[in-house]
C-alpha cells in the first residue's frame, strides 16, 4: 500500500483537500481463536444481526480514487478508528488542508477536539463535514422550530444555524418529509386499530359475563394479555415514543403522545450537518456529504464483483493480506471507471470486464510445432483499450 501511495501521490498532492472515510463489516468463518485474533463478533451491516467478522475501512478522494484501507477487529468502536486513519493519511499525503467527510457513526462531537489537535500541526487544519447523529436531534428541537429555509435559488431548501460551536447546515426535502410523516401515522393507525379490536373483544366478554350469556368459543382475552400484545407490537414498530399504554388504568387503554409526534415531524425530510469549514456554502457541504455514498458503492463492488466475503482465513496476517488484495482490486476498478469516464465511454467497469473477458488466447500443438493466437477482437473491445490507454492485444 505504501508503493501504491507513491503512485497516487502525484495525482492528489496538489488537489487533495477532501477525503471520505467509511467502514463496512466483512463476514468471516471459523470458531477457534488464535493469538491477536481480529475475528470478533459484532453487528454485521449485511445481516442486520451479530456475526463473526472483521471491519474494513476505506479512505478515498472526492473523485472516488481509493487512497488507503484499514483493517480492525469485528467489534471495534467506529469512532476509535478515525485518529489512526487520519494520522496515516497526513503522513502519506502531506497536504495543508483536509476536509474529512464521515457518516453519523464515525465522527462525534466528543472526538472532534482530539482529531483537530492531531491535524493542527505544521500549519495544517482539519475541517470536517459530519452528519449529526439522530440521538443528538433532541438538542435541536428549538433550533428546528425557529429555522427558516430558503425558498428560491441555489440555496432552496437549505438553512444555516449554530450548534455546539460549529456551523449547522440543514437540508429539507418536503416530499420526503411528507412520505415519512404519512408512513409513521399509518403505522400508528394500524396499531390503534389492533388495540380497538382487542378492546371490542374484551368488552364483548364483559357483556357476556354480565348477562350470564355463553362466551364466544376460544381462549378468553384478558387485559393483561392485551397490554402484553400491544406493547410488544409497539416496540417492534419502534413507536414507543408515540404510543403509550396506560398501566395504571383498571382496563386496557392507551394514548398517543401528540407532543412527541409533533416533535418528530420537525425532523422529517431533514439532513443536519455540522461543519467548521468557513468557506463552504450550505449547498457545497450537502453535496460533499452526499458524495460519501460513492464509498458505499465501492463496498458493494467489494462484496459482489470482487467477492471479498465470506472469508475463510484464520491467521490475522492472512486476513489482512486478503483485505489488501481486494483493496488493490477496488483501486484498479476505480481507475478503470475514471479512465472510461474521462474518455466519455458509456461502459461501466463491470460491463467492460465482461466484454474483455471474451478475448481468449489459444495455443495449438501440431506435432512438434506450437501455434499461439488471440481470438479476433471486436471494434467495441478495441474502443475499450483506447479508452483505458492500454495496448491492444497482439
Amino acid at each position: 500500500e505504501m508503493e501504491l501511495a507513491k503512485q497516487i501521490r502525484p495525482l492528489v498532492d496538489r488537489d487533495l483537500a477532501v477525503v471520505f472515510y467509511d467502514l463496512t463489516t466483512v463476514r468471516i468463518h471459523g470458531e477457534a481463536a488464535v493469538e491477536d485474533d481480529i475475528r470478533a463478533y459484532g453487528m454485521n451491516k449485511e445481516l442486520g444481526g451479530v456475526a463473526r467478522q472483521f471491519v474494513l475501512g476505506v479512505v478515498q478522494t472526492a473523485e472516488g480514487l481509493p487512497l488507503m484501507h484499514t483493517v480492525h477487529p469485528g467489534n471495534v468502536a467506529e469512532t476509535k478508528t478515525l485518529q489512526a486513519m487520519l494520522s496515516t493519511v497526513l503522513q502519506r499525503f502531506p497536504v495543508q488542508r483536509v476536509i474529512l467527510v464521515a457518516d453519523r457513526g464515525l465522527l462525534s462531537l466528543d472526538n472532534i477536539g482530539a482529531l483537530t489537535a492531531l491535524a493542527d500541526q505544521g500549519g495544517r487544519r482539519l475541517e470536517f463535514i459530519l452528519a449529526v447523529p439522530a440521538r443528538r436531534y433532541g438538542e435541536l428541537v428549538e433550533t428546528f422550530r425557529d429555522i427558516a429555509f430558503d425558498a428560491d435559488g441555489p440555496g432552496a431548501g437549505l438553512a444555516e444555524a449554530a450548534f455546539a460551536g460549529h456551523r449547522l447546515i440543514v437540508a429539507h426535502d418536503p416530499l420526503r418529509a411528507a412520505e415519512q410523516g404519512d408512513r409513521r401515522r399509518a403505522r400508528i393507525a394500524e396499531l390503534e386499530a389492533m388495540a380497538e379490536t382487542m378492546v371490542t373483544k374484551l368488552d364483548a366478554q364483559d357483556a357476556a359475563r354480565a348477562t350470564e350469556a355463553k362466551a364466544a368459543r376460544g381462549r378468553r382475552a384478558s387485559d393483561r394479555g392485551a397490554y402484553s400484545r400491544f406493547t410488544r407490537a409497539v416496540t417492534d414498530a419502534e413507536l414507543t415514543r408515540f404510543l403509550k399504554a396506560d398501566f395504571t388504568a383498571d382496563r386496557f387503554s392507551w394514548s398517543v403522545d401528540a407532543d412527541a409526534l409533533t416533535e418528530a415531524e420537525l425532523f422529517d425530510g431533514k439532513l443536519a450537518l455540522l461543519t467548521n469549514a468557513p468557506d463552504l456554502t450550505p449547498a457545497d457541504a450537502v453535496a460533499r456529504y452526499k458524495a460519501l455514498a460513492d464509498i458505499e458503492r465501492g463496498f458493494r463492488v467489494l462484496k459482489t464483483d470482487i467477492e471479498i466475503a465470506p472469508v475463510h482465513h484464520r491467521l490475522p496476517d492472512r486476513i489482512r493480506a486478503h483485505a489488501l488484495i481486494c483493496f488493490l482490486a477496488l483501486t484498479l476498478y476505480r481507475v478503470m471507471r475514471m479512465r472510461l469516464k474521462a474518455k466519455g465511454h458509456s461502459a461501466s467497469p463491470r460491463a467492460a470486464l465482461d466484454m474483455l473477458a471474451r478475448i481468449q488466447k489459444h495455443t495449438a500443438h501440431i506435432g512438434e510445432r506450437t501455434f499461439n493466437g488471440t481470438s479476433k477482437t471486436t471494434p467495441e473491445q478495441l474502443d475499450l483499450f483506447d479508452a483505458m490507454s492500454l495496448p491492444k492485444p497482439a
